[in-house]
């Protein structure tokens, strides 16, 4: 009976694996073999939607395009700080309003065709130019203040601004806002070039079969040496377990978007999972314009109400961090000592009845139906539990839930009290936070949809975004953002928890902000097949019937 238990627990393990052998998840003829695949195999949840820079707005297009293209600059390996790429260095003027890069000499795309600095003004403007009204992408966030691009000669090139704005060199590290494509191959292949991108990055693309795979391969005459793998394939594999066998097993060597039971599954067994908050936050927003939450004491007495950590721990289950304020930890401006409203009932109840609002207050909350990468409980789920928060104070709360698109439209006629929101950040620069949803000077543009208005706050902003002095930027980020807790315009929740495993023998991996990961510098080194190690340690574990 033994046995039979232990048979029956290897099948177990064995057949989630081989369905996904034979559904040509995995590649498994070298494994059989015993040769390690010179292929880097990076499993997520999701395929892309496009791999055209000009278009993409979602994270898995740009997982892959940051390994095809490249902008004038980069993030640095874990951080939000900028450094060199395809230009080798830049100045900025006096004034902050025309910024020169100087470029990298001898580049080339993908088909061979050079690089240089009509190239760059041919794809920024190709970005600019991209919006036809029909969808949103990042041109409008980080193009809208340049008004020139200059060619000065071959290898440089200068944007002249229209006002001084500090996060403008954030902005071209972005993934999908700065990348520089192939004029010939863009130009040649028109919309087709979404499915047949030609960039200057470590890899170069081979094929995309929807739905399952994307294959590239390593580009050897790329400027900053060939990549460590001469293969590199982005596979879909939907489910998180799924997910975390193969890098537990062996046959896939980096995967995202795990939970956290499986996180502590694969940690269990030897495998290295990496943690890093995201750059995004998750918030009950109140309409700061109209009745009952133009009054500030009554946004506070809702802030002190909810419990975040409860949030976090119970409906979250360990899938998020604890919001401290509007800016997530790593970000310029964050201030470790800085602390939100606590969880006070009592507090919430006493400000409540010097209101006259003992007998309690009735309010709605509009909320989106869809998990949000800052929202991995949905939007429904996450009302409900602030709904109980509440009643427990005495406000008595209706939620009235919308599909994505139907939410944002009723956003936009300002439904109901209060909603949830959140917001995810791809420059990494506290303006893209606070100026871009707090000012007043966003109101009109539908961003800022708290309606929220402070001329103090306003006047820290505007300064922060025009001075080229980290030191002083950091400070008046810090003092806007204490400001706005008090004034409490949202109830900041939380930001999502990024948890990437990376498999026995892979190195030279970093878990980067935005989560597009640089792959470039990923190496594996030998490690046995899985056939081999893995079965016999099976094997190792049944008690075999004598004779």
């Amino acid at each position: 009976m033994r046995f039979l238990k232990s048979i029956t627990m290897v099948l177990l393990l064995m057949i989630p694996l081989l369905l996904l052998v034979n559904t040509n998840v995995i590649p498994v003829t070298a494994k059989i073999a015993g040769r390690e695949s010179p292929s880097l195999i990076y499993v997520r949840e999701q395929d892309s939607i496009t791999l055209d820079p000009a278009w993409a707005q979602d994270e898995e297009s740009c997982k892959v395009i940051s390994n095809i293209f490249e902008g004038l600059v980069r993030f640095k390996a874990g951080s939000t700080e900028v450094e060199p790429c395809l230009a080798e260095s830049w100045k900025v003027s006096s004034d902050n309003m025309v910024w020169t890069f100087y470029l990298r000499k001898d580049v080339k795309f993908h088909d061979g065709t050079p690089f240089n600095a009509e190239a760059v003004r041919f794809s920024l403007e190709r970005q600019m130019l991209s919006q036809d009204g029909s969808s949103l992408n990042y041109a409008s966030f980080t193009f809208g203040m340049v008004e020139q691009i200059k060619v000065i000669d071959p290898y440089t090139v200068s944007f002249i601004l229209k006002y001084p704005y500090a996060p403008f060199l954030n902005n071209l590290a972005m993934a999908a806002s700065a990348p520089i494509v192939s004029p010939t191959a863009a130009t040649a292949l028109g919309d087709a070039f979404s499915e047949n991108p030609v960039g200057t990055g470590p890899y170069r693309f081979v094929r995309w079969d929807k739905g399952k795979r994307i294959i590239l391969k390593a580009n050897s005459d790329y400027w900053g040496g060939p990549p460590e793998c001469s293969t590199l394939v982005f596979k879909v594999v939907k489910n998180s377990r799924l997910r975390s066998l193969l890098i537990r097993f062996g046959l896939a060597d980096i995967t995202d978007g795990i939970t956290a039971a499986d996180a502590r599954y694969l940690e269990q067994k030897g495998c290295r999972v990496l943690r890093s908050n995201g750059l995004d936050l998750s918030y009950l927003g109140f309409y700061n314009d109209k009745e009952p939450f133009n009054n500030p004491a009554l946004r506070r007495a809702v802030s002190l109400a909810i419990d975040r950590k409860q949030l976090t721990e119970k409906l979250y289950r360990g899938n998020a961090v604890e919001a401290g304020g509007p800016l997530p930890p790593g970000v310029l401006g964050y201030d470790p000592e800085s602390r939100p409203l606590p969880y006070d009932p009592a507090g919430s109840r006493e400000i409540l009845a010097s209101q006259n609002l003992a007998g309690g207050l009735k309010i709605t909350i509009i909320t989106y139906t869809n998990q949000r990468p800052y929202n991995p409980a949905g939007g429904q789920k996450l009302a409900e539990a602030i709904q109980a928060d509440l009643a427990a104070v005495g406000i008595e709360t209706e939620i009235k839930a919308y599909p994505w698109h139907e939410y944002k439209e009723a956003l936009l006629k300002e439904e109901g009290n209060a909603f949830l929101y959140g917001w995810i950040s791809d420059n990494g620069d506290p303006d893209n936070f606070l100026y871009t949803l707090l000012s007043s000077a966003q109101i009109e543009s539908g961003l800022n949809t708290a309606r929220y208005r402070n001329r103090e706050v306003d006047l820290l902003l505007a300064r922060a975004q025009q001075s080229a002095d980290l030191a002083l930027r950091e400070q008046l980020y810090r003092e806007a953002t204490k400001i706005i807790i008090q004034d409490a315009p949202w109830v900041c929740l939380n930001h999502s928890l990024r948890l990437t495993a990376v498999a026995p023998g892979i190195e030279g991996f970093v878990q980067h902000k935005t989560g597009y990961p640089y792959l470039h510098g990923v190496k594996k080194v030998s490690r046995q097949n899985f056939f081999q190690v893995n079965i016999s340690r099976l094997k190792a574990n049944i008690n075999y019937p004598a004779g």
